[in-house]
């Protein structure tokens, strides 16, 4: 068991760690790297070889831009790595923790080692941080994006509103996309493949019958039946029953409610409609260019 001196000792490792990264309102995959880089003194950096370098089991392999990688490997060529990788000692070697990038291009540059950040994080600590760079800095899925959140909120013990908070995102987004989960295992293939989309498979996964569900996916991909009619559709009582009762602003009664629910399922975070203003909301630089990609705006830089 674990004693208290090393309990300290292991949090001042981690520069107070994950579970003060973790708890703050939104989480942030960008904190935890530049945390613990600013908390650690210079005299903690020190230089391993790249070859004992390798990624984070948890974390997905990666595509990365050649050009961009080849950009970043003449930098280092001239200049040197200016920021620390951070890395977790292995049984053999090192675990990249934050700045692959960096690692590929430095091998690029034909370096032969790297400054780095040593931290004792535990493998825990190491899923968390592989879901959330998934979360905040990959394209995924809605099925994938799903069993993020899941993973995420089963790993740290958080409620629905917890892990909405925590994510930036709105709560009827969360609700929706564990609810994916549920549905069959045909459906959410087609969901991955993109033949279903996210809105389509949103009302599905609020029906109870599994074969009406498998029937209307069928309907949706061969007849080209879309969100809206899918909706007007299900909200037959008598012929389809749901898993909670029918939203009363699909009826109508409240336009902007509607509209603001709507936007949330789109854009996947919190958006308010309220004195003629749309306020939109997003975690950080990442989550917003997603959320412009998502609406089609493209920026000059």
């Amino acid at each position: 068991m674990e004693n208290n001196n090393e309990s300290t000792t292991k949090r001042r490792a981690l520069g107070r760690g994950l579970e003060e990264l973790f708890y703050n309102e939104p989480i942030n995959y960008e904190k935890v790297e530049e945390k613990i880089i600013n908390e650690t003194p210079k005299e903690e950096i020190v230089n391993v070889k790249l070859e004992d370098l390798r990624s984070n089991p948890y974390q997905p392999r990666k595509i990365f831009d050649e050009e961009a990688l080849e950009e970043l490997a003449s930098s280092i060529k001239e200049h040197g790595v200016f920021q620390p990788i951070i890395v977790k000692k292995s049984i053999k070697g090192y675990e990249i923790i934050a700045g692959e990038r960096r690692v590929k291009a430095s091998q690029m540059a034909g370096k032969t080692d790297i400054p780095a950040i040593v931290r004792d994080f535990d493998d825990t600590e190491m899923m968390e941080i592989a879901l959330l760079e998934n979360l905040q800095r990959e394209n995924l899925s809605a099925i994938e994006e799903s069993m993020a959140y899941k993973k995420l909120q089963d790993t740290l013990g958080l409620t629905q509103e917890q892990l909405a908070t925590r994510l930036g995102k709105s709560r009827s987004h969360i609700t929706n996309m564990l609810g994916l989960l549920n549905l069959p295992e045909s459906i959410q293939k087609e969901v991955g493949e993109k033949k279903i989309s996210m809105g389509h498979a949103r009302v599905l996964s609020k029906l109870e019958n599994e074969e009406q569900q498998k029937e209307l996916a069928s309907k949706i991909i061969d007849d080209g039946l879309s969100v809206r009619e899918l909706e007007v559709l299900t909200q037959e009582p008598d012929k389809y029953e749901r898993t909670h009762k029918v939203n009363k602003a699909y009826k109508g009664s409240n336009e902007y409610k509607y509209l603001q629910e709507d936007l949330c399922e789109k854009l996947g975070t919190k958006v308010k409609i309220k004195n003629n203003k749309l306020e939109i909301s997003f975690v950080n630089s990442n989550d917003l260019n997603r959320i412009l990609e998502i609406l089609h705006i493209e920026t000059k830089s």
